[in-house]
């Protein structure tokens, strides 16, 4: 392939959001997942390292702490995880693909996220059956909507925030993410299902997309969409300039995509308990060609469109 545009040098603000990969076991082996997660995946946080990720979070105090896997409910200590979290006092988001609540010892898992006030992101990469069957396997959209029903029943959607999140499906920019959402309410409506608010991601080309990218000679048709929709106007709203990702191994990086790459944040693997707090704010993040994906179009970052 060839060399494409240098990205912008840009540097982190003031830390707000905490990314936690608890491991890369997933119910799912989703064909656009940039985690190359799976039910044959091992990885997963240990005990002493989710107890550091924990003394760092009393720390430095930040709004927000997101949790990410695989399937981050597979995790043993999830529950207990996400009790300690919510006794700091800090909003906790669960990255849920909906159908692990039918995978069975989860049939609770509903209620317990409900009793713990627990924000849910939940992965919906379409609203039609076979769109999202071809991309996460047979069935899998018939057990979202259950799963979207069940949080329902508990009033996400309403009074508790439920967002759902949008994938393309190949090597294309999202649609607006405005004008899809009414889409999306359009067609849940019609199952007597409700969200409250879709974001939408553009398709990262890293891992297990960039192999079926170069897989299908589309790699570089992809990354040249991607440089000419670059747009100056996200790059003061990215998401690695305010959030901190950990590892299952307890390292740093600036965002989730690094992470996947191995691109640490202080150009050596840090370990949590080793961060300097204080150089955070003003670093230098690492960036690659990779961040296009993040500063094309209306943007992307986990809280979907930069620019809607």
């Amino acid at each position: 392939m060839s060399a494409g545009p240098s990205f912008p040098i840009i540097h982190r603000d003031a830390l707000k959001a905490v990314q936690v990969n608890l491991g890369y076991r997933c119910n799912q082996a989703c064909t656009h997942c940039h985690v190359e997660a799976g039910p044959k995946r091992t990885e997963e946080m240990s005990l002493k390292v989710m107890a550091d990720v924990e003394d760092f979070i009393r720390a430095v105090g930040p709004q927000s702490v997101d949790i990410t896997g695989g399937a981050p409910e597979l995790h043993p200590s999830f529950r207990p995880f996400v009790t300690r979290l919510r006794a700091l006092g800090v909003e906790v988001i669960d990255r849920c693909n909906l159908t692990i609540i039918e995978e069975p010892g989860f049939e609770d898992l509903p209620q317990f996220l409900a009793a713990n006030g627990v924000t849910i992101v939940a992965s919906l990469p379409c609203h039609s059956l076979e769109n999202v069957d071809a991309q996460r396997g047979k069935g899998v959209f018939a057990k979202s909507l259950r799963g979207l029903k069940a949080l329902n029943d508990l009033g996400y959607g309403d009074a508790r925030r439920l967002d759902l999140v949008y994938n393309p499906m190949g090597p294309h920019l999202p649609p607006h993410q405005q004008t899809l959402e009414k889409d999306y309410r359009e067609q849940l409506a019609a199952h007597g299902l409700r969200f409250s608010n879709l974001l939408t991601l553009t398709n990262m080309p890293i891992k297990r997309f960039r192999a079926s990218l170069m897989r299908e000679g589309r790699l570089e048709s992809y990354m040249q969409l991607l440089y000419g929709a670059f747009d100056t106007r996200n790059l003061e709203h990215l998401m690695c300039r305010s959030l901190l990702s950990i590892d299952w191994q307890g390292y740093v990086y600036d965002c989730d995509f690094n992470q996947m790459l191995g691109l640490a944040s202080t150009g050596t693997r840090t370990y949590i308990g080793d961060i300097d707090r204080a150089e955070l704010a003003g670093h230098e993040i690492k960036v690659g060609q990779h961040c296009f994906g993040c500063a094309a179009g209306q943007g992307s970052s986990c809280g979907g469109a930069l620019n809607a």
